[in-house]
C-alpha cells in the first residue's frame, strides 16, 4: 500500500536529515585546506551552471527575469564566496589578549533551509555555501512550486563537493515538500538549526518548532527622495530595484516618498523612465488584483507591469516598467501599501524630510519593520537622522535598495537571507551568512588568581606559532600530513602523550608514512 503525500514527505524528511548527519559527522573532521577546496568547488559548479538554473526557475516558477535571475545565481555563489573564502571556520580561528583567550570553531551539525519559491536556485545554492564551509550538512525543503530547479541546483552543488573529497549525503533536498514534511523536517532530532527563508506564517512555524533558527521578514521598502537628492538618480535607482527580477527580492522598493519641491521633477522623470501612473478607476482595479483574501495575490508576483495591468482590468503600453499609484494613507484600506512583490510603486508626496520620515515609519510598521529602507539625499545631516530613528536595519543611502540590502551595490555582507531583527520577529538583524553558522568555544586561562602557585598562563610560545601547532594536528587527524613542524620547543625528558597514550613520536611517524 502507497503512503499518502503527507507521509512520504515526512519519511523523506526523516531519512535525509538522517543521511546528512552521517555524512557530517565525517565531514566535522575535515581541515580548513579541505573544506575550502570543497566550498570554492560549489561555488564554481553553481556559478558555471547561473543561466541554465536560472532559465529553470523561470518556467517553473513563472516569476521574474531569467537575465536577473542569472544575475541572483551568480551572487549567491561567486559573491558570496569571495566574501567567506577567507573566513577560518576550524580549529583555532582567534587569539586574544595575548593568548590568553582562544577562539574554536565547531560545526552546528546540520542545517534544515526553507527555499521560497521566488528564489528558488540562487537561495538554495547560497545556504548550501555558507552551511558547508562551517562543516555542517544540509537538507533543503524547497517550496512546492518550485521543486525542481532547487533540487536541480543542490545536485550540480553536491555533485562538485563529492568530486572535491566532501562525504556523499551531505547536501540533501527533499523531492516531495509538504507542510507536514517540512515542519517533521524542522522538529527531527538530526537537525541542528533552520535557516528559514520564505512566508511569515513558515518563518513563525520554524521559530515555534523547538531548534535554532534564523528567520526573515517581510520587506515593504520605502524609498525617499528628499530635496537636495539628485532626482535623475534616484528615480533611475528606483525604477532599476522595483523591476529587477519582478520585484521578487524581499529588499526591492515599495513605495515612493517625495519631498514636495521635487515631486514634478520626479513625476516627469519617472514616466520618462517608464513608470505609468493611474488613474483613480485604474487604481481600485489595481487595488483589488493586489489582495486576495487580505494578502498578496500569488498570481501578480513576480509578474511584468503590462501583464499586471491586464490582469487588473485596464492596459498599459507594452513598454511600461511599473505600475505607480498616487497615495495618501497607509494600512488595510489601502492596497497599495502592502509589500508586493512585483513592479508596482506606491507614491507619496510629503513636506519636507520629518513628513518624510513619519511616512516612512508608518510604512515599515504596517509590513517591513526591522527590514530596509532608503534615503535619496545630498545632506549627510538627513541621511544620519535616518540612520538614527529608522525602525529599519538597513538604511541605504542613495543607492538601489533591492541590489543594496543584499550587499550587491554597497559593502555589506553578500547574503539572500536578511535580518529584520527582534522587531521584525527575528534573533538576527543583519545579513546571515557563514559566521553565523558555527558554534565558538572558548579557551580561556586565570587572568585574576585566587589562589597562587606556577600554572601555565597562556597559549604563547617562543619562536614558534601556537595556532599553526594546533592546526597541524588537526591535519593529522584529518589525514593530511603537517605543512611545518619547525617548533621552538623546550626538550623534553618525557615524552609528551596525546590523546588516549599515544606519544608524539608515534604521531610524527604516523604522519611520515602517510602517502596522499
Amino acid at each position: 500500500m502507497q503512503l499518502e503525500k503527507d507521509l512520504q514527505s515526512i519519511q523523506e524528511a526523516r531519512e535525509l536529515a538522517r543521511k546528512a548527519k552521517e555524512a557530517q559527522l565525517e565531514f566535522k573532521n575535515y581541515s580548513q585546506e579541505q573544506v575550502d577546496k570543497i566550498v570554492k568547488a560549489m561555488a564554481d559548479a553553481g556559478y558555471q551552471n547561473a543561466e541554465r538554473l536560472a532559465k529553470m526557475a523561470c518556467d517553473e516558477s513563472g516569476f521574474g527575469k531569467v537575465q536577473d535571475k542569472i544575475i541572483k545565481n551568480q551572487f549567491g555563489t561567486k559573491n558570496v564566496y569571495d566574501s567567506i573564502k577567507d573566513l577560518k571556520t576550524v580549529g583555532v580561528i582567534e587569539s586574544l589578549h595575548k593568548g590568553k583567550v582562544l577562539k574554536i570553531a565547531e560545526p552546528m551539525g546540520v542545517v534544515a533551509a526553507l527555499i521560497p519559491s521566488t528564489n528558488p536556485t540562487s537561495t538554495a545554492m547560497f545556504k548550501a555555501i555558507i552551511s558547508l564551509k562551517c562543516r555542517n550538512g544540509i537538507v533543503a525543503s524547497p517550496h512546492p512550486r518550485t521543486v525542481n530547479c532547487t533540487a536541480e541546483a543542490l545536485r550540480i552543488l553536491s555533485d562538485a563537493a563529492d568530486k572535491a573529497g566532501a562525504p556523499k549525503g551531505l547536501i540533501q533536498c527533499m523531492t516531495n515538500p509538504t507542510i507536514e514534511g517540512t515542519d517533521a523536517l524542522m522538529h527531527d532530532k538530526n537537525i541542528a538549526v533552520i535557516l528559514a527563508t520564505g512566508s511569515n506564517p513558515m518563518v513563525k512555524a520554524a521559530y515555534s518548532s523547538g531548534t535554532p533558527a534564523y528567520g526573515v521578514g517581510s520587506g515593504n521598502v520605502p524609498a525617499f527622495i528628499e530635496r537636495t537628492a539628485n532626482y535623475k538618480k534616484a528615480v533611475a535607482d528606483i525604477v532599476y530595484g522595483t523591476t529587477f527580477d519582478n520585484g521578487t527580492l524581499c529588499s526591492s522598493e515599495q513605495a515612493m516618498i517625495v519631498d514636495r519641491p521635487l515631486k514634478d521633477k520626479v513625476v516627469e522623470e519617472s514616466k520618462r523612465q517608464g513608470c505609468y501612473f493611474v488613474n483613480e478607476e485604474e487604481k481600485i482595479k489595481l487595488g483589488k488584483a493586489i489582495l486576495k483574501d487580505g494578502r498578496i495575490n500569488p498570481e501578480i508576483v513576480g509578474k511584468p507591469a503590462p501583464w499586471i495591468a491586464n490582469h487588473a482590468g485596464f492596459s498599459v503600453p507594452d513598454s511600461t516598467k511599473v505600475l505607480v499609484a498616487e497615495c495618501t494613507t497607509v494600512g488595510k484600506q489601502e492596497p497599495l501599501s502592502y509589500e508586493k512583490l512585483s513592479p508596482i510603486l506606491a507614491f507619496y508626496t510629503v513636506d519636507g524630510w520629518l513628513e518624510g520620515c513619519h511616512k516612512c515609519i508608518e510604512l515599515l510598521q504596517f509590513g517591513g519593520v526591522g527590514h530596509t529602507m532608503a534615503i535619496h539625499s545630498n545632506d549627510n545631516e538627513i541621511i544620519m537622522k535616518f540612520a538614527l530613528e529608522k525602525p529599519a536595519f538597513r538604511i541605504l543611502a542613495n543607492t538601489v535598495a533591492s541590489l543594496g540590502a543584499v550587499g550587491f551595490t554597497t559593502s555589506l555582507l553578500p547574503s539572500l537571507t536578511l535580518g529584520p531583527g527582534t522587531w521584525g520577529g527575528s534573533i538576527i538583524s543583519e545579513n546571515v551568512s557563514a559566521k553565523h553558522l558555527m558554534n565558538i568555544k572558548y579557551l580561556a586561562f586565570e587572568t585574576n588568581p585566587i589562589n597562587s602557585g606556577k600554572t601555565s598562563s597562556s597559549f604563547t610560545q617562543q619562536g614558534g606559532s601556537f595556532i599553526q601547532e594546533i592546526e597541524d594536528r588537526l591535519r593529522a587527524r584529518a589525514g593530511n600530513p603537517a605543512v611545518n613542524q619547525n617548533y621552538n620547543t623546550e626538550k623534553k625528558t618525557k615524552q609528551t602523550e596525546y590523546g588516549s597514550g599515544i606519544s608524539e613520536e608515534q604521531i610524527m611517524k604516523i604522519i611520515k608514512e602517510f602517502k596522499v
